[in-house]
């Protein structure tokens, strides 16, 4: 038996003991939040166990078993002299690899935990033919959590036999990733003591299929990222509508399995954006199509398969979809509160998934009632709460895409009888009047408009004379309006960059003749605000977003950490790089922008001409001909 590894606790640490058990069940739980080989596990329900049954579950060699019991019953601290040895709670579970190299035979372990003595085993094994269990002797480790009522507490890392272990670099890493990488993590999450506001990543669908789905779509539909041609990062894109129709086609393959359906659910996506996400699952057997505002450039590239209309919506009987088994709405923005109440009013069989992003109500932005919650944690609320007043028994599940918006929202059956519909009916129109907006509010434009004829319903005339449910409800135009710095005069721009630095310069009181560079002082963004007259406060919302849109945008200039505006030192490894992500200046490199401190900084630029990635004068100015390479996205 060997010690590996031990790491103390900061100070006092309130949080423990339970935040060590709730550290040690995310590592059980899911182990892919670390180890990002892994797609994650399937584990089997806890059960308390004695010795007896502990000797069952480990199998017929003797030897290794009895190894085992006395590796976790030999270390005992004086708190713990009087604890029992002989009860545990017993789970198992099954590693997932997001590249399955392992064939059907899948690695395994057996996890014993020990609430009395703050300890927890992990016994690995391979299950042969026939039900035969074999120990994996050289990889059994244990961590454990001791206090000393001097030293604090301190989280030990022990294995069985250190010299005999096995890195597979999948499930099983190798040994000092366990103390350099997985115990820092225990410390601080046990810290921390963090519950999530949302439910587990793929809680909904059994783990191993959609590795295996994702992996081979990701290698189908890997070569769109080479020919893609919208200006929106390739590999976020693909990659991400790729694990969507995965989490869709596994749930859907489910949803078959369950009802004991032969026919691949049909589908529609409203908003369905550059499209992909339909193209896949048209492409996977799914009879559906796209709904959006604006043809994009790739839609002539996928086929005549993939279905994509270019064309309007607003939520009306004009658009409901009978004949659909499924509304899909993948970052919907004003119509998502829309989704649930679409698909109730289609059929009583219609289903809908919607992935919500920006935050919108029916008529207008969505605005917060409490300050308890996260607002994406409120608004995911928000939605739910429209899903079940729609009618649905309403789940909610995360995916694993590359975005900070990942809460899925899941309508797959209803909480009413059908005979009930007309009731159902009423609670809707009323909770949707309840939303309506106020006379004279300004409502938010949306990505969706009506065009007339579409999709037709049955005429519904007790719920409006138009048979509109949206009154109120204004579409954004077809033309997206760019709103970004470079719609302002850029003499414009330059002077307001130039008054709020000059401002960060004096603040230190240096006149320029100091040795020291002056790096200047720091302003919150409502000082900065202060600076400026109103009316440029207003065009600089109007145009690019505010007044931080700008002051982001000039990062060569400023930069913005805990709310407050510094002027960039070049010089600061930490400044420079960062939050900017730039690069080492290459020897040769083509310099296409002016450098601002050499122009404007009373001392000038505070790096030689060869190491600043900006133009020292015009005659370091060398303006590229060529066109400039798309950053890409390593989130997959």
């Amino acid at each position: 038996m060997h010690k590996l590894f031990d790491i103390k606790f900061p100070g006092d640490c309130q949080t423990l003991p339970e935040g060590f058990w709730s550290a040690v069940d995310v590592w059980i739980k899911k182990p892919h939040v670390v180890n990002k080989r892994l797609c994650g596990v399937k584990e089997t329900e806890s059960k308390d166990v004695d010795r007896e049954a502990v000797q069952l579950l480990l199998g017929d060699d003797a030897e290794v078993t009895q190894d085992v019991l006395s590796f976790m019953t030999s270390r005992v601290s004086p708190a713990q002299t009087h604890q029992q040895d002989n009860l545990w709670s017993s789970s198992v579970r099954t590693f997932i690899p997001k590249v399955n190299s392992y064939g059907t035979n899948l690695q395994k372990e057996v996890i014993l935990k020990d609430f009395g003595r703050q300890q927890v085993t992990f016994v690995p094994f391979e299950e042969e033919t026939g039900g035969q269990v074999s120990l994996k002797r050289g990889n059994i480790y244990q961590l454990q959590l001791l206090h000393q009522d001097c030293e604090g507490w301190a989280l030990e890392l022990h294995v069985l036999a250190s010299d005999a272990w096995f890195s597979d670099g999948v499930a099983y890493p190798k040994l000092p990733w366990l103390s350099s990488d997985l115990l820092p993590k225990l410390v601080r999450w046990a810290t921390e003591c963090k519950s999530s506001e949302f439910r587990s990543t793929l809680s909904l669908l059994p783990v191993e299929k959609y590795s295996v789905m994702y992996q081979q779509l990701k290698e189908k539909y890997k070569a769109m990222v080479k020919v893609w041609p919208e200006v929106t990062d390739p590999e976020k894109f693909v990659y991400e509508d790729v694990a969507i129709a995965t989490y869709l086609l596994v749930l859907w393959a489910e949803e078959r399995a369950e009802k004991g359906l032969s026919a691949r659910q049909s589908f529609v996506d409203l908003g369905c954006g550059n499209g992909l996400l339909v193209h896949i699952l048209a492409n996977e057997g799914h009879p559906g199509k796209g709904i959006d505002v604006r043809k994009r450039k790739i839609w002539d590239m996928y086929g005549p398969q993939t279905v994509l209309e270019e064309k309007a919506i607003t939520p009306s009987e004009s658009f409901l979809f009978p004949g659909t088994d499924w509304l899909i709405g993948n970052h919907s923005d004003e119509l998502t509160p829309w989704i649930p109440v679409i698909a109730a009013r289609s059929s009583y069989s219609c289903r809908y998934f919607v992935l919500p992003c920006c935050f919108f109500d029916f008529y207008a932005k969505y605005q917060r009632r409490q300050c308890k919650k996260s607002q994406y944690k409120e608004y995911i609320d928000f939605i739910t709460e429209v899903s079940q007043v729609s009618g649905f028994n309403t789940e909610e599940d995360c995916l694993r895409i590359p975005s900070t918006k990942r809460v899925c929202l899941v309508g797959k059956s209803r909480n009413y009888q059908l005979s009930d519909e007309a009731e159902a009916e009423q609670r809707r129109a009323h909770y949707i009047q309840s939303h309506q907006t106020a006379p004279g509010a300004a409502v938010q434009r949306s990505e969706i408009r009506n065009d007339g004829d579409c999709c037709h319903g049955n005429k519904d005339t007790d719920r409006t004379p138009d048979g509109s449910w949206g009154a109120g409800f204004q579409p954004r135009d077809r033309v997206e309006t760019v709103r970004n710095c470079a719609a302002l005069p850029r003499d414009f721009v330059d002077g307001v960059v130039l008054r709020v630095a000059n401002v960060l310069l004096g603040l230190t009181g240096d006149d320029g003749t100091s040795s020291d560079w002056n790096q200047g002082g720091s302003l919150s963004v409502s000082e900065v605000a202060g600076l400026l007259e109103q009316e440029t406060l207003q065009l600089l919302k109007k145009e690019c977003g505010g007044l931080q849109t700008l002051i982001k945008n000039n990062h060569q200039v400023f930069r913005v950490e805990g709310g407050r505006v510094y002027i960039r030192d070049w010089r600061d490894r930490k400044s420079s790089r960062a939050d900017t992500q730039r690069k080492p200046v290459a020897p040769g490199a083509l310099k296409t922008r002016p450098c601002w401190f050499y122009d404007h900084h009373p001392q000038r630029c505070p790096l030689q001409a060869e190491h600043c990635g900006f133009a020292h004068g015009p005659d370091d100015l060398r303006p590229s001909t060529r066109p400039l390479k798309k950053m890409k996205n390593s989130a997959f």
